[in-house]
Parts: C-alpha cells; structure tokens; sequence
C-alpha cells in the first residue's frame, strides 16, 4: 500500500514539474532558427556533446545499480548477536 502511495506522489509532483517547465517556455517562443541555419558543423558538435552526455549516464546507472544491490545485501544479512548474562 505504502509503495502505491509513493508512486502516486512521484507521478503527481513529475506532471507538475513537466507542467510548470512547459508553460514557462511557452511565452517566450524560444527560436531555433539561428541553431539549425548555423550549419553541418554545428549541429554535428552539438549531437557529439549530446552523445558524451548520453555516455556518461551509463556508468552513472551502472554505479547506482551496485550500491543499490550492495545496500540491499547488507539490509538482508543477519548480523550476530552477543548476548551476555550477570547474575
């Protein structure tokens, strides 16, 4: 139940922040026309920055999805307990 509430949370504050960027460009109209009559040159650095970005996340996730798996190992193991008596 707790893991439906989460995502309900999540998925309402992502639409109001898609909502909000959206309508915060919109008055402006942002114009792209100098970026797409610059040239080949251009646009080719441009989706090259793109792609270094795009590469980076990879061992971004990759990292992430380790310390996840490690945290959740060490949540499952069972640690000994010491138990001492004093009568």
């Amino acid at each position: 139940m707790k893991f439906l509430q989460t995502c309900s949370v999540v998925v309402a504050l992502l639409a109001a922040t898609l909502t909000s960027a959206s309508a915060s460009a919109a008055p402006g109209e942002i114009d792209t026309a100098l970026t797409f009559n610059s040239g080949i040159l251009v646009l080719a650095f441009a989706g090259f920055l793109a792609l270094v970005v795009v590469v980076q996340t990879i061992p971004a996730v990759i990292t992430l999805y380790g310390m996840i798996k490690g945290a959740a190992a060490e949540s499952t193991q069972q640690k000994p307990v010491e138990v001492t008596s004093r009568n």
